[in-house]
Parts: structure tokens; sequence; C-alpha cells
């Protein structure tokens, strides 16, 4: 296994596509779990593969309507700890977890904008817009490179995607 990640890594170079190891993983990952998240009938939010403290991290997040459970994270970790025992193509030791989203689940994907479109955002950018970084708003429009929120003043505000630091549903408690 080893030996077809670090071809899938040569072959990107070749192509002029750095994949970074990180990246690889996640992808293969995503590819082992797909087939027990879609015969659960769970969606696969994220897949990432990052170092904390000392430690690296291997996570799965999966939702589905109503809300994921511990026992559906089970039955998920159960299944995908046997298939990475299996193909064993992550070379250092990590730690796998499979967890909700959670409430702060930031917008990522097609289906996340999708999902979103009429309900209040919360947005922070990079840099300051009009003095401010932090936006709330209603989803009203998005597409490849922007996103359209209209604010409490009932005026529309259009972002580039790539001013977004931060873009995930408003809750309030």
């Amino acid at each position: 296994m080893a030996e077809l990640l670090r071809s899938i890594l040569d072959n990107g170079e070749k192509e002029g596509v750095k994949v970074s190891r990180r990246e690889m993983y996640e992808q293969r990952t995503e590819e082992l779990l797909l087939p027990i998240i879609e015969e659960h009938q769970f969606e696969l939010v994220d897949v990432e593969y990052v170092k904390e403290g000392g430690n690296w991290y291997l996570r799965a997040y999966i939702d589905k309507e109503g809300g994921i459970t511990v026992d559906d994270c089970e039955i998920v970790s159960r299944r995908m700890s046997d298939l990475l025992d299996q193909q064993d193509f992550i070379e250092e030791s990590y730690i796998f977890e499979v967890s909700s989203p959670g409430l702060g689940r930031p917008l990522k994907k097609e289906k996340d904008y999708a999902r979103s479109l009429g309900k209040e955002l919360e947005i922070r950018t990079y840099r300051a817009i009009e003095k401010e970084k932090e936006f709330y708003g209603v989803l009203k429009s998005y597409d490849e490179t922007t996103v359209t929120i209209e604010l409490e003043d009932q005026r529309e505000m259009t972002f580039a995607k790539a001013d977004i630091a931060l873009i995930r549903l408003a809750f309030d408690f």
C-alpha cells in the first residue's frame, strides 16, 4: 500500500499537481469510508488528518437527517478501523475518530450551501470590510466564488469566498 501512495504522490508531481501526504491520506480515507457511509444512509461531511499536541488524528465527520448518534459513530468507527488496519496506508501512528460535525459546522461543500439557503449565517473575513470582520445575515445566493447574504437592515452583501475565513450557520443561545 505504501508503494501505491508513493506512486500517487509521484504521478501528481509529474502532472504539476502537488499532492501533500495529508491530502492523500484524507482522500484515501474518504474512498474507504464512502461505501460504509452510504450503506447506513449517512452523509460524509469531512475528513481531516491533523496534528494536535504530539499526536496525529484522522477524523471523519458524519451526519444524517435528525442528527448523528454515538451508536452511529461507533458503527462507522468499528468498520473503518478494520479497513484502516487492513490497508495500512498511513505511515505515522495516529488516532482515528468518528464524530458529528456539531453546531459550529462550517460550510465547505456545495451541498452545505444548498442546505443553508434561507438560513442565518455567520461570516468572518480575513480582512476588515467596512471596518468589520464579522457579519450575520440570511444566505440569499452563492456560486463557485461568491456568497451573498441579506443583513438585518435588508442590505445585501456579497463576499468573495477567498476572503472568508469562516462561514457557518449562526446559532443563538
